[in-house]
């Protein structure tokens, strides 16, 4: 008997993209589009694309893609002045930490939007202020979404303005103060 693959299983799915560009998901049978695979991301559901020829791995280059569209689309998330600073790192003597520290900045930002989802809820659950609650935590996931320029009104998230000689050291000491000041608005509310 066939187990079902949920998402929190570590097994990813994996996707083959043919030469006519369509997408099949193997656990499902179907063919499959950059849309879905977008879905399944934001579901934390791990899968692997590979080119159906040759069995590359082209994960990379399919999550790109998708990150293309989205911004077509006028979900504007990557300010200009952050791809260009991007595009200026290729070729860098530092590409090589580029990826890791963009993973370690976007998971502390991940874990400080749930810290700050989680304090706002026990404050605000079931209270009177509940609704008042609400509407100021999706104007503050706006502002969240809206990261590269800024949060007017709350110290602390506004991204760092850009330096070019701006050693990795102080951006991480700003990272760092940024956090601390996330964390006393929480400790405040909680």
């Amino acid at each position: 008997m066939a187990k079902s693959k949920t998402a929190n299983e570590s097994e990813p799915v994996v996707i083959k993209k043919y030469a006519n560009r369509r997408l099949y998901n193997t656990e499902t049978s179907s063919y499959i589009t950059l849309d879905l695979l977008s879905q399944m991301t934001r579901e934390g559901r791990e899968f692997v694309v590979v080119d159906a020829k040759t069995g590359e791995d082209i994960t990379h280059n399919v999550l790109t893609q998708i990150i293309m569209e989205e911004e077509q689309r006028g979900k504007n998330m990557l300010p200009v002045n952050f791809l260009r600073q991007l595009i200026a790192m290729y070729g860098d003597s530092m590409q090589s930490m580029v990826p890791q520290y963009l993973e370690a900045s976007m998971d502390a930002f991940r874990k400080n939007q749930q810290q700050f989802q989680e304090a706002m809820k026990g404050a605000f659950g079931g209270g009177p202020l509940a609704e008042i609650a609400k509407r100021n935590m999706l104007m503050f996931e706006a502002a969240a979404s809206a990261f590269g320029t800024g949060m007017p009104g709350v110290p602390g998230m506004t991204p760092p303005a850009p330096a070019a000689d701006e050693s990795k050291d102080d951006e991480i000491a700003q990272l760092k103060a940024q956090l601390a000041a996330l964390n006393a608005k929480i400790d405040k509310l909680s």
